[in-house]
């Protein structure tokens, strides 16, 4: 019944005509309280968006634009293909989707269709399981900053990962039949730039999509602040927790769930309240698997013409924070995660909280690079390889 009234042009219209009549409405009625929300939106952006987004979208743009993936592919061919059904030149995708964080894995799997490094169907089963949560912020910001213990960081990360490669292993019979479409369409050839044309247009690029990201990530702050101040959020939760009560659901569970449904980074420090250990820590796996819709509109908006299909990275995030959560709750069942965190993992976090923008743009620099040499090597290695056969 409602996929039929949406499918209406007319209720789409006057859905979205009455969702932009009540942010204008919540704009006028919560001036100052949207100011602030902005500023704040602001402010991660300087201290944390830029600093660890930037470095890791020049590295991914180097290693397409260099030819890097490529020879990485002749080595890894025999990985990537049985396990996820993908040529080895993904690799690149997967690997800085692990390390760099969201967007980044998805953006490299885009440009590497876009350069003809990858089919079509390859490209879409990598947007299914590469746009993956850095180490950073789950060891850190989640685990010992959130739940306040190392372990409990270390049992998401490995639940996030194995997870994101179950995805991949199951989304390898996605289109079963269309590497043989694809193999039949003339793929273009890629040339390598030179390093002084593909690093000034990294630099460029990278720019610009940072602050994308950063659009989004305002946005969605004060969207945020504006649904928490006009009740409209309590009211869905209220809802939400009603229908879901027989599951042991209330009203704070679904507001937290809504809010990290919208955006993971609000989700997760609002599970550092009461509750039971498990269920917290289950639905942290959910946020961490699924994203957020910020984080979706960030990859979407890099998706833009391509072709490749949204609904494909929808369902694979979806079905990431399902096992995610899956994981946690039967390693929770097996391990007790109440010890405190020592005083000095406290520090740490302290610590990282109060970097400043130099620091923080520094350290990210320096890992980006050092992963840039790693890719470097292993790919001189793969061209000695290719050359003595």
């Amino acid at each position: 019944m409602i996929s039929k009234l949406l499918a209406r042009q007319w209720v789409r219209d006057a859905i979205l005509g009455l969702a932009l009549l009540c942010a204008t409405l919540g704009l006028m009625f919560y001036p100052q309280e949207a100011m602030s929300a902005a500023r704040d939106g602001l402010k991660l952006c300087y201290n944390v968006i830029i600093p660890s987004l930037f470095p890791f979208f020049v590295l991914s743009s180097l290693v397409v634009e260099l030819g890097l993936a490529g020879y990485l592919g002749r080595a890894l061919e025999k990985v990537m293909r049985p396990l996820f059904n993908v040529s080895g030149a993904c690799a690149s995708a997967f690997a800085l989707g692990f390390i760099g964080g969201y967007p980044v894995g998805a953006k490299t799997a885009i440009s590497l269709y876009e350069k003809g490094m990858c089919t079509r169907t390859e490209a879409e089963r990598l947007l299914s399981f590469c746009n993956n949560s850095g180490p950073a912020f789950i060891l850190g910001v989640v685990g010992a900053g959130v739940f306040g213990s190392s372990r409990v960081g270390l049992l998401l990360y490995l639940a996030h990962a194995a997870a994101s490669v179950c995805v991949g292993i199951l989304f390898r019979f996605y289109k079963a039949g269309g590497a043989k479409r694809d193999s039949a369409r003339p793929a273009p050839r890629f040339q390598a730039q030179r390093f002084t044309a593909a690093f000034t247009g990294s630099i460029k690029n990278s720019f610009l999509s940072t602050l994308n990201i950063c659009a989004f990530v305002v946005f969605f702050t004060v969207v945020i602040k504006l649904l928490f101040l006009s009740g409209i959020l309590s009211g869905l939760a209220w809802a939400l927790g009603t229908l879901l009560s027989p599951l042991g659901f209330s009203q704070e569970w679904a507001e937290r769930l809504l809010t990290g449904f919208l955006e993971i980074s609000s989700g997760v420090w609002t599970l550092s309240g009461s509750g039971a250990l498990a269920g917290r820590l289950s639905m942290a796996a959910f946020m961490l698997g699924w994203a957020g819709v910020s984080v979706h509109c960030q990859v979407l908006s890099f998706i833009g013409g391509s072709g490749l299909s949204v609904r494909t990275y929808l369902v694979g995030k979806l079905l990431h924070g399902g096992l995610s959560a899956l994981f946690v709750a039967a390693l929770s069942r097996l391990f007790s995660f109440e010890a405190p965190a020592a005083a000095y993992l406290a520090d740490q976090v302290a610590s990282i909280a109060a970097l400043d923008f130099r620091t923080a743009l520094v350290i990210s620099t320096v890992s980006a690079w050092v992963v840039w040499l790693l890719f470097f090597a292993a790919a001189a290695a793969a061209i000695r390889r290719c050359r003595r056969a």
